[in-house]
This record gives structure tokens, C-alpha cells and sequence, in this order.
């Protein structure tokens, strides 16, 4: 996937393409049919067809125009697979299932393996702001306020301002959850019960049919839960950490950009080859990455606020265009992150602090106006610093950052890959 317009949109790989999404689809389907085949709703051959070897990336072109006429992708892959599936797979495809949990959960793998990314990614993060934090725990900086010198401050209070941040994103990225969405077709499981019935004559249909969503999240790698069909918080929840980690990122850059200005000189970006010039100005090196990192800030919101308005439209038991806003709004916004991930990673690893010019312009600026009225005030002597509780801010944003990487060591460890 290229977007000429969308600088860096190569580093995310081959996640949330149109390839990954037709391969989740077919994931879907798969588990679907093996979980009906283990759940004896269906001949127990009829799962033996490996339904990837029926579809590649050459049908993608085929399946956007056919999905003009049913208003999504997923009817002409089930027509496609049926076509050139054997028996007696072919009957049994997609049976009981609905287009709408096709493509939900289709997308909850998307974004698992998005999340992911962007996880390990967040977690490099805490790393390389860990270190700032540390080194420059009494290197001393103006502090300012609505662009002005205020009183003054430290790097490393900075730096672990910028690493709380990161941390609040990276909580809610740990908590958020890709469920499976399984419904049939109206989110009750209703063909599921009825065929568990017919089958087996079995009292617990209804538990059949569950057993079989869950059959098929834990295939796929997925939390286990009920329909939720119309209910769009999975979507929003997901969405909403994604903005999380933009607007923690953004701030960065937007210090970045600030004290990278010649007229300050404290902070700039690290330094590549070909990095940062100008098609007229050899003399010029622009911060690039902090300003891709603020178009990704600028562009977040707004993708994340479409999510929450398709939520709150959706009605009866699928939506009429709401749920179809969604699609491409959250693969944009997940893809746009994980780009965005890899841009910061790369700018704390390489940031340049300059310590000396920090020095001087601290030097350079009064800054002691508070701490003169205080002991004016109080009619003592001024103290000879003035940093109040820096150090303690410093070691209780370490503090969470060291707890958070050991639950994502703990995670990664105890995390099962789907089947």
C-alpha cells in the first residue's frame, strides 16, 4: 500500500490493506466453518478445504466493483468461495453467519494485530523517555508559559512530562479489546440455535450456538463475547486509544518543534542523510518527523469523532450507512497510528539535547520574578533553587512507565497466537 499524499505511510507495511482485510475475511469465514465442523453441525469433512487457497490478491479488484452492488465486500467473496470450493464445503460456507460479522470481525483481527504494533512500539517509546528522564534529571531549562520564560525547570521534568503522557495513552491501549462480533442475522444467533437444533435435537442449542462464537474467537485469536451487532463501543473504544497515542505524540513534537527554532536551539530532530531538506534551501533542515507527528495530532480527532457519530446512528438491527462509515474511518485512523508510532520511536531515539544552550538561554532569561515575590513576601532570603517537586514528578513517571513495560513483558509471554 502507497499514499503519495501521506508521508510515511509506507511503515505500515502491509497492515490494514485491502489484502490484510480480504485474508481477515477470509480467516473468518474458515474459523466459522471448522467451528461448525468440531460443533458436529456439519460434516466434519466439510472443513477440510483450505478456504485460503480459493482466494488471492488478484480477486481484489473483482471484489470492489462486485461490492458496489450489495454495499459491502463481503458478499462477493462468499459467492466467490462457494464458487470455487469443492463439496461438501461449498454448502456449507458462511452458513449461519451474517456479512456484518464477516466484516466486524474481520476488522477486530485488523486492528488486534494494529494494536499490537503500535504496543511494542509505545513500549520503545517508554524506553528512550525513561532514559531522558534519567539523564537529565538537573539539567536546568527555562520554563515558559503561553511562549514566555515563566520560572525555571528541567529537562528531565520535560522529558517526563512527555513520558506520562505516553503512559496514559499506553493504559488504555493495554485495556482496549478486539471481540469477536458474531450474530447471524440480526445479532441473535438465531440460523446457529436453529441448526444446533435440527442436528442434534439439543436441548442446549443455545449453548451450542455460543460455543461456537466462542469456537471461533479463540481461533482467531479474539476475545469471546456476545453479539454486540448494533452496540459500536468495540469500534469507539478502539478508535479512542488510537487518539490516546496521537495527541501523547503530538505534544512531543510540539515541544520539539518549538526549542528545535535557531532562536532557541535546545532540542533537535536526530540527524539522517537526506532527512529534513528543502527542494530550494540547501542550507535549511526541517524537522520532519515532529511535523508529520503533528499532522497525525491534527488528523486523528476528527476520524475518531466520525466513529462516535456512525455509534450513535446505528439503528434497528444493522445500520443503514452508520455502520458502513465505519469501514475505512477506523482502518485510516489505525493505520495512520501505527505510521505515526514508528515516527516517534524514531525521533526520541535520535533526539539531540543540547545542554549548553539550555544553560545560557536559562542564564540569558529572568526567571526569578515568582521566587522574588514569594520571599519578598514572606521577608526572608530567596533559596538558591527553585524546582519544587521536579524530582518526584521524574521518579513517579518512571514508576509507571517501569510498570507498565513489565505487564507488557508479562502480556507478550502469556499471549496465545490465534490457530
Amino acid at each position: 500500500m502507497t499514499n503519495l499524499l501521506w508521508p510515511g505511510d509506507q511503515r505500515g507495511g502491509r497492515l490494514l490493506t485491502d489484502s490484510a482485510v480480504l485474508h481477515a475475511m477470509v480467516d473468518v469465514e474458515s474459523a466459522w466453518l471448522s467451528g461448525l465442523a468440531a460443533n458436529a453441525l456439519i460434516p466434519s469433512n466439510a472443513a477440510d478445504c483450505d478456504l485460503h487457497t480459493l482466494i488471492d490478491d488478484t480477486d481484489l479488484a473483482a471484489l470492489v466493483e462486485a461490492a458496489d452492488d450489495g454495499a459491502n465486500p463481503v458478499i462477493p467473496l462468499v459467492v466467490l468461495l462457494r464458487q470455487r470450493a469443492p463439496e461438501p464445503t461449498r454448502r456449507w460456507i458462511h452458513r449461519g453467519l451474517t456479512s456484518q460479522d464477516v466484516l466486524d470481525t474481520a476488522l477486530m483481527v485488523t486492528m488486534r494485530e494494529a494494536l499490537r504494533r503500535v504496543r511494542g512500539e509505545l513500549a520503545t517509546q517508554l524506553r528512550h523517555l525513561g532514559n531522558l528522564a534519567r539523564t537529565h534529571r538537573a539539567t536546568a531549562m527555562v520554563g515558559r508559559t503561553l511562549t514566555q520564560p515563566a520560572i525555571p525547570t528541567t529537562f528531565g521534568v520535560k522529558a517526563a512530562a512527555w513520558l506520562n503522557g505516553v503512559c496514559d495513552a499506553a493504559d488504555v491501549v493495554t485495556q482496549v479489546r478486539t471481540p469477536v462480533q458474531v450474530g447471524g442475522a440480526a445479532g441473535t444467533l438465531a440460523a446457529s440455535v436453529e441448526m444446533a437444533t435440527l442436528m442434534l435435537g439439543a436441548a442446549d442449542a443455545t449453548d451450542v450456538a455460543i460455543r461456537l462464537a466462542d469456537f471461533t474467537a479463540d481461533t482467531l485469536g479474539l476475545d469471546r463475547r456476545l453479539p454486540w451487532h448494533t452496540v459500536r463501543a468495540p469500534v469507539t473504544s478502539i478508535g479512542d486509544a488510537f487518539v490516546g497515542c496521537t495527541d501523547a505524540w503530538g505534544r512531543i513534537a510540539a515541544d520539539v518543534v518549538t526549542l528545535g527554532r535557531p532562536e532557541i536551539g535546545e532540542l533537535a530532530e536526530p540527524a539522517e542523510p537526506g532527512r529534513g531538506g528543502s527542494s530550494t534551501m540547501p542550507n535549511k533542515t526541517n524537522p520532519v518527523l515532529s511535523v508529520l507527528l503533528r499532522r497525525t495530532a491534527i488528523t486523528a480527532p476528527p476520524l475518531a469523532a466520525t466513529l462516535h457519530t456512525a455509534a450513535g446512528l446505528h439503528n434497528d438491527e444493522r445500520a443503514d450507512g452508520a455502520w458502513h462509515a465505519e469501514w475505512d474511518t477506523l482502518r485510516i485512523l489505525g493505520r495512520r497510528t501505527v505510521v505515526a508510532a514508528s515516527h516517534t520511536s524514531d525521533l526520541l531515539a535520535g533526539l539531540s539535547v543540547d545542554t549548553h544552550r539550555m544553560a545560557a538561554n536559562l542564564a540569558a532569561t529572568d526567571v526569578s520574578g515568582e521566587q522574588r515575590a514569594i520571599a519578598s513576601l514572606l521577608e526572608k532570603p530567596a533559596t538558591t533553587t527553585y524546582l519544587g517537586i521536579g524530582d518526584q514528578i521524574i521518579d513517579a513517571a518512571l514508576a509507571r512507565a517501569e510498570f507498565y513495560l513489565t505487564a507488557t513483558e508479562l502480556l507478550a509471554s502469556t499471549q496465545r497466537s490465534p490457530l
